[in-house]
């Protein structure tokens, strides 16, 4: 096999395709970097720059993408990979020889595999403390035995990683990502049925005129969505010259399949991946899709574009690798239907993707979910109500508590008032007064009102007496 890199090498898994078109589209061996590229461009590494912003879906994604990354980066894992072939991937066989890469190497391995183990358990928790009651909450975790249900690595192994680490995630992106389309029309099928649920629980909310005016505008937007051009089935010899004329800018009378081929192998590594093969299918879409429309629904495009490019691999990917090579795309221009394309393409809306038995059990789905978080509703609002009660409670009994600091406050300044010498009284108990500066009385001291009290019990001096004159001698 011609010498390539492990991104293209690793294409060989039929279902690693759809994480290797959006993660690992480019190929190592492209000659020597200009003098003039950066050094994020020059190294085959270099950070979250190099990580797609496109996701497979996969829960563990970024995990998968940074320890294919680092692998890159190792020569002697590189040179393994460019000998190996799909058997060898799939088997186990290259695996082995993660043992012999750089300790430069593994310890970066290391490192990747302890922060997914921290991150499972970041997860398993959030979860179980999501379904726990709060009394549950102090449990103790068994976190080996819940990490086993994650199959993409060896949880009897935490620190460091291995080659059974590597060869259970390659295995299970094998098995996960053959899963993916089928779990996308799934997902789909929900979103549509949701939306019908929506309207006609929205309609039924309405009076009969407004339900009339509504149903009137849902069919006036439908009328417009349905007008639109000729959709061609992609694949098709008309589908493919629209591109070579209207993208390429090329003649279509020069139409030619090889030269159609190679300009749209975007990373020159020999075929059309489905990244590539959806790119394709661009100008069809905007036939019908316009995302300033409002009867055009974006979600819908994306599943229409899903259903052509699924078409395409049925009939021209022969040995079904989810890769079309040129000699596959060249045999399929030779075939009666890629000139024959009849009516054209039948988009999504004349496809429904539900029956009404389906819509029946989810919209019965959707009650039970909305009881049952009506219920848990009420439970909180019952528990509300009686924290609030408890609340209450608490703050009458701070109040009586403050109530009684007070009066025992009181009670003590009462009785050091009691206990302080006073004025002392006077006669018949009562207190002696006199004049102060402002002529205000004020009670007298002690020693005054006993000096007065002495002085008030002494005799007057009687006035000396007078010798009484005789009046009859005057």
């Amino acid at each position: 096999m011609p010498p390539v890199g492990l991104r293209a090498a690793l294409l060989l898994l039929p279902s690693l395709l759809l994480l290797l078109r959006t993660v690992l589209t480019v190929p190592l061996e492209r000659g020597a970097p200009k003098k003039e590229e950066s050094p994020a461009t020059e190294s085959p590494v270099s950070g979250p720059a190099l990580l797609s912003s496109q996701d497979t879906g996969l829960y563990y994604h970024r995990y998968l993408q940074e320890v294919i990354n680092v692998l890159e980066t190792d020569g002697h894992f590189r040179e393994k990979l460019q000998a190996a072939n799909a058997e060898d991937i799939k088997s186990g066989k290259l695996s082995r020889e993660l043992d012999f890469v750089s300790h430069h190497v593994r310890t970066k391995l290391d490192e990747l595999k302890r922060q997914e183990v921290s991150r499972l358990r970041m997860l398993l928790k959030a979860k179980m403390d999501a379904e726990q009651e709060p009394s549950e909450h102090d449990v103790q975790v068994d976190h080996l035995s819940l990490l086993k249900q994650f199959e993409h690595l060896d949880p009897q192994n935490q620190h460091t990683f291995e080659a059974r680490d590597l060869e259970l995630l390659i295995q299970t992106a094998t098995r996960d990502l053959a899963q993916y389309d089928a779990a996308h029309h799934e997902e789909f099928k929900r979103y549509e049925m949701l939306k019908e649920h929506e309207r006609r629980r929205y309609l039924e909310s309405l009076g009969e005129e407004q339900r009339k005016e509504a149903e009137r505008k849902l069919e006036e937007q439908q009328r417009r969505h349905r007008e639109h051009p000729k959709v061609n089935v992609p694949g098709s010899q008309a589908q493919l010259k629209e591109v070579w004329e209207e993208l390429d800018g090329l003649d279509p009378n020069r139409f030619n399949p090889k030269t159609f081929f190679i300009l749209h192998d975007i990373n020159s590594d020999g075929v059309l991946d489905e990244q590539e093969l959806e790119a394709l299918f661009t100008k069809e879409l905007e036939k019908v899709y316009d995302p300033k429309n409002e009867e055009d629904d974006m979600r819908e495009m994306e599943e229409e574009r899903l259903r052509m490019r699924e078409h395409v691999m049925k009939n021209v990917d022969t040995n079904q690798d989810r890769l079309v090579t040129l000699e596959e795309f060249l045999a399929s221009t030779q075939r009666k239907e890629f000139g024959d394309t009849g009516e054209g393409w039948e988009t999504v809306e004349m496809h429904p993707a539900y029956t009404e038995e389906e819509l029946r059990r989810f919209e019965e789905e959707l009650a039970a979910r909305e009881a049952e978080l009506n219920a848990k509703a009420q439970r909180l609002s019952q528990e509300t109500e009686a924290l609030g009660r408890s609340q209450d409670h608490l703050e009458a009994q701070k109040r009586e508590l403050q109530q009684a600091v007070l009066q025992m406050e009181q009670r003590k300044q009462q009785q050091q008032a009691l206990n302080a010498p006073g004025p002392a009284p006077g006669r018949e108990g009562q207190l002696k007064f006199h004049q102060g500066t402002d002529g205000v009385p004020v009670p007298a001291a002690a020693d005054d009102q006993k000096d007065r009290d002495t002085s008030e019990k002494k005799v007057p001096e009687q006035p000396p007496k007078l010798p009484q004159l005789d009046s009859q001698k005057l």
